[in-house]
């Protein structure tokens, strides 16, 4: 029997009571969503369900960085895979629309969609299915594909982790200093979240964005930041280890355009990972890139970190 798309119900759960129902639909991040309740990151009102009766079919999510933040992401969205009659396209793009009618104000841009994904899912006949039918969802309202990103994970193994002996590294002595690094480090980027950005946005304005919407939320402290200079003291990169909401990370990591190719990343990853062994007791470390930025993919390889999945961004550019 064919489910029609106009006799489902499409609301947001009532409350941490509905997670049960909500978590129906395997997926990674399931474990997560009643600490992300109690904490603010998600509420009750962003976490809808497409339901047929009382049976889910769909559902999807917004996330937000913080308590009190307008949503970030859209990183839930999933229908049934496996019922017959379902046609999950039409599901998928009712619940979009409907959810981002309910939970975004008139004339605002949708969050950027992110969806984690195997590292080789299209291999997979299963999940290139899957995926492929929630990008499909997506680009029927008008977003379109960012990028695709690779994430990565290090894990102690009892080794200490040092950088070569060719750059030193210090502490920032300001914001400004750091801003004006970033700034020069966006020139020739291989990043596809800030060449995007830096079509509508000058780099001092991508900076700025950066602080306010990511950095700001580390629980972590700056003087974990570094530089890293040659004996002479002339900057040549930085990186910043921290904690996000989740896990330490690499949260940036960048050589200055005129000392590209010669292998400095590896020491600014080496140092990055060492200050959050050594000074935040961590035994994992997680870090991201693009698919498409083969250099920075295999440094993360040369210094021990394993690949752990793929992820999908995709954005739109203009309200619904």
């Amino acid at each position: 029997m064919t489910v029609a798309v106009s006799d489902l119900t499409v609301r947001p759960i009532t409350g941490p009571e509905e997670l049960p129902l909500f978590n129906r639909f395997p997926y990674l991040l399931n474990d997560e969503f009643a600490e992300d309740l109690a904490d603010g990151r998600r509420r009750p009102a962003w976490m809808w369900l497409a339901l047929d009766g009382g049976r889910p079919v769909g559902r999807l999510s917004f996330w937000a960085s913080k308590p009190g933040d307008d949503p970030l992401l859209i990183d839930v969205f999933d229908v049934d895979d496996e019922s017959a009659g379902l046609d999950r396209g039409a599901v998928l793009e009712h619940l979009l629309r409907t959810a981002l009618a309910g939970t975004l104000p008139g004339g605002a841009v949708p969050p950027e969609f992110l969806r984690f994904v195997s590292a080789g899912w299209r291999s997979d006949p299963r999940e290139h299915r899957a995926v492929t039918e929630r990008m499909a969802a997506v680009e029927s309202t008008g977003g379109s594909l960012l990028v695709e990103r690779l994430r990565f994970q290090w894990d102690a193994d009892g080794a200490p982790v040092r950088p070569g002996d060719r750059l030193r590294f210090r502490g920032i002595r300001d914001e400004q200093e750091m801003r004006d690094l970033m700034e020069r480090a966006l020139h020739g980027s291989l990043d596809a979240h800030h060449r995007h950005e830096l079509a509508a946005k000058s780099p001092a304005e991508v900076v700025s964005a950066e602080f306010a919407e990511e950095f700001g939320h580390y629980s972590t402290p700056r003087s974990w930041w570094r530089i890293a200079t040659l004996p002479d003291g002339e900057p040549v990169g930085f990186v910043l280890p921290a904690r996000n909401a989740k896990h330490p990370i690499i949260g940036y990591i960048a050589v200055l355009p005129e000392h590209r190719g010669r292998g400095y990343i590896d020491d600014l990853l080496a140092e990055g990972t060492r200050v959050l062994v050594e000074e935040g007791g961590v035994t994992h470390v997680r870090a991201a890139t693009d698919l498409g930025n083969t250099p920075m993919a295999a440094a993360f390889a040369r210094a021990g970190y394993a690949t752990i999945s793929g992820v999908v961004d995709m954005v739109w550019d203009a309200p619904l």
